[in-house]
């Protein structure tokens, strides 16, 4: 025998073979792969639908249809790769199953990781997912990994995070539901949704049982939903913490069509909810946090002492508060975590004694403690007639925390000439 092919023998015999005769590893040059185990559509039943080595990944050799066969998630996880989402993927169109499963509930499943696939569970009350973290320090993670013609994503329990990327959703009805108290958070970036059914009512992603956020859920889909779906069905009390359902940079459709105001795109929570911090979407409504306090009523302010300072009297009502509210008459609180910058700009007409100089101080309140921002003098005008005024206006940026106060006080430096803030001054307060 030549020298070449004795050298072919020798890299053929480098190859490992189950009881089976199936390859168990694959090969670069004349070096064994050990942690690498070939599924391919004569073996999956004996590798990835059977009794996972988590020490091992399984590579997917082309597109197998697995049946009825499910993969078993175990407590130490799984990994599986393929060459890309378009040649690699599994697939089964049986009706009322389940492709990926923990053990028990009980028991549970560990991470489980995912990259260059496609996803197909595509029968009818069939779903991918129905796993359980088995200690909720695990995660989901799926690189450049499409589902398609889905029927449903199922259920994931108590995972502490999950992360998609590059990842797509085409065709069926892809509703994914998160279950029990998550303490990562989930991603989705770089992720496109297209072709779903008309006729599901199912959201992308829905709150299940005790589902709660401890981290934040973000995602800058680009999405077209189908003619009744829903984009999320979350609450906020799934998001205890302000700002953590962050929806950012999406581009949203329904059949092709932009329609911001569409009401079943989020149907139990809003953008200005303190959960929600929705920027720079496009077919779907923005978080715009901060508020405006306008003067309804007039209430003069008495001044006993010159150069001593008073809460500016009269009604105000407080509107277009998006993580703010109004605790007391003409306060505008802070209830949110971000962002922290801010900026405050007033429009007043201030009724006084004339030529009194009168000055208005913007003050913040945190935790009882009082702080002038910014301070604005001016003298009243002497005009004919009764209406001696002065105008005041500008802005003032200052940096908030959750639960401070801000609200207004004046001074008479001159004089003990009392003042009256007039009907439509207003101020507002919006971020930076």
């Amino acid at each position: 025998m030549s020298e070449g092919i004795n050298n072919q023998f020798d890299f053929f015999k480098k190859v490992n073979l189950d009881d089976d005769g199936n390859i168990g590893v694959s090969l670069i040059g004349d070096s064994v792969l050990d942690n690498r185990i070939i599924v391919n559509q004569l073996n999956f039943a004996t590798t990835i639908c059977g009794v996972i080595d988590s020490t091992k990944e399984y590579f997917l050799d082309g597109i197998i249809d697995i049946g009825t066969a499910q993969i078993t998630v175990p407590t130490t996880g799984v990994s599986i790769k393929g060459y890309t989402f378009d040649l690699s993927g599994l697939t089964s169109s049986e009706d009322n199953y389940t492709m990926f499963v923990s053990e028990t509930s009980l028991i549970g499943s560990g991470n489980v990781l995912m990259t260059d696939l496609y996803i197909s569970a595509s029968g009818v009350n069939s779903k991918v997912y129905d796993i359980y973290d088995s200690n909720g320090f695990h995660a989901i993670e799926c690189n450049r990994v499409n589902y398609i013609s889905c029927s449903s994503l199922g259920d994931i329990h108590n995972y502490r995070q999950g992360l998609e990327l590059g990842t797509g959703r085409f065709g069926g009805s892809p509703s994914l539901t998160l279950h029990g108290n998550w303490v990562g958070g989930f991603r989705i970036s770089t992720s496109i949704t297209r072709n779903m059914s008309d006729t599901t009512t199912e959201p992308l992603f829905k709150a299940g049982t005790l589902f709660v956020m401890n981290s934040r859920f973000l995602t800058d889909m680009n999405v077209d939903l189908g003619t009744l779906q829903p984009l999320l069905d979350f609450s906020p009390t799934n998001f205890p913490n302000p700002s953590s359902l962050e929806l950012v940079g999406m581009l949203l459709t329904r059949g092709g069509l932009i329609d911001a105001s569409d009401s079943n795109i989020t149907p139990n929570i809003a953008q200005s909810s303190l959960s929600s911090s929705w920027i720079n979407n496009h077919g779907i409504h923005n978080t715009f946090v901060g508020g405006k306090s306008e003067l309804s009523v007039e209430v003069q302010t008495v001044i006993t002492t010159q150069n001593t300072s008073y809460p500016i009297l009269g009604t105000q009502n407080a509107i277009h508060l998006q993580h703010f509210d109004a605790p007391l008459n003409a306060q505008l609180r802070f209830l949110g975590t971000k962002p922290t910058e801010y900026t405050v700009a007033w429009d007043f007409v201030l009724d006084g004694q004339q030529n009194d100089e009168y000055k208005i101080s913007l003050c913040k309140d945190v935790s009882g403690a009082k702080t002038i921002i910014h301070s604005q003098t001016r003298v009243v005008n002497n005009l004919q007639g009764g209406r001696d005024v002065a105008y005041y206006s500008g802005a003032s940026h200052q940096s908030l925390h959750q639960n401070d106060i801000t609200y207004w006080e004046v001074t008479n430096l001159t004089g003990t000439g009392n003042c009256t803030l007039e009907f439509d001054s207003t101020w507002t307060i919006d971020k930076r």
